[in-house]
């Protein structure tokens, strides 16, 4: 028997989450590896799963979410995999299309899984986890088309969120000047610990674009927040530069035009975490042991239980959670 916090849907759709002892019969099929859960998180995707109408992600009940874990193999009927090996997971709709890691078991495919890097331990790579792992991507696509440190500033939107605070750790560590945006100024000696050079007001880039171009300020940027914040810094690039675009929050419309495009030559480079080739997350998890300092990891770290995550669930929609949470799921 394990526990996890299970997630089951009354008659009028309503959901709701209680911690419940399972059996390994109550998995999922279609697994080949079954892992010992140790280590899980909390990110915006799992607020939204946590919430009682499942954010639209959830597509059956009962569910356990938990978008990334990290742990030890337990059973493999894969050759990559044997019992004792330590693993790391992220993407392919874990915690969303199929149960994730807020449980102390999970059943999965080989190919979703990630040896877990020397160096890093199962709680350090949750820590890291999807957010982490995400800012890692964005690091790596703006270095592969051209950024270097001595290029000048590079931005990062919500820098004090998951992806935000990752993103200026590692490129601060790689000597890089930061510029963190944040609209909590209370997070700004969090940010500067972590390496930020300089505190953008997040108010300086809401503003509605007046102009499809601006002074060239920007070397490069990690954008976590989209919609208006996006539009406005494409403006503010300078020529050949490009932005890693992560997220969301700021809505999915992009009210720009194609003037940074056409005359600076600005990129605007994707970055899904969901489908990434194993080669990708391998490089990814292996430069993150190696880029990131751990102590600065350390200082983003909040820790959580299983009891914790349906208030952590509301908290992390409603803007409220700095840095990392990282879920020990079996400290209850």
């Amino acid at each position: 028997m394990f526990k996890a916090l299970l997630l089951t849907q009354n008659d009028d759709g309503v959901a709701s989450a209680a911690i419940t002892e399972l059996s390994e019969d109550d998995l999922p099929s279609g697994g080949d590896v079954t892992v010992a859960v140790e280590y899980s998180t909390v990110n915006y995707k799992d607020g939204l799963c946590l919430s009682p109408k499942g954010g639209g992600l959830v597509r059956h009940y009962p569910h356990v979410a938990g978008i990334d874990f990290a742990g030890t193999v337990e059973a493999s009927d894969d050759d990559r995999y044997k019992p004792g090996d330590k693993v790391v997971l992220t993407g392919w709709r874990v915690g969303e299309a199929h149960w994730g890691g807020y449980a102390q078991k999970a059943r999965v495919k080989a190919d979703w899984l990630v040896p877990l890097p020397e160096g890093l331990t199962t709680k350090q790579a949750m820590a890291v986890g999807t957010a982490g792992f995400t800012a890692m991507l964005a690091v790596m696509a703006l270095e592969d088309h051209g950024l270097a440190p001595g290029h000048g500033e590079v931005l990062v939107t919500g820098a004090a969120g998951g992806v935000g605070s990752v993103a200026t750790a590692i490129l601060a560590n790689l000597g890089y000047s930061v510029a963190g945006v944040t609209g909590r100024p209370e997070t700004a000696d969090y940010l500067r610990d972590l390496g930020a050079a300089r505190i953008v007001p997040r108010v300086e880039l809401n503003e509605t674009v007046k102009r499809p171009l601006e002074s060239e300020t920007w070397a490069g940027c990690v954008d976590a927040v989209g919609g208006e914040m996006l539009a406005r810094v494409l403006g503010q690039m300078k020529y050949g530069a490009s932005v890693a675009a992560v997220g969301l929050a700021g809505g999915a419309a992009l009210p720009a035009t194609v003037v940074p495009f056409l005359l600076r030559g600005v990129n605007l480079l994707g970055i899904d975490s969901v489908m990434q080739p194993y080669e990708n997350r391998l490089r990814a998890w292996e430069r993150v042991a190696r880029d990131l300092p751990m102590e600065k990891l350390e200082s983003m770290v909040q820790p959580a239980t299983l009891s914790d995550l349906p208030k952590l669930g509301a908290d992390i929609l409603n803007g409220q959670v700095k840095g990392r949470v990282v879920v020990d799921v079996n400290a209850d």
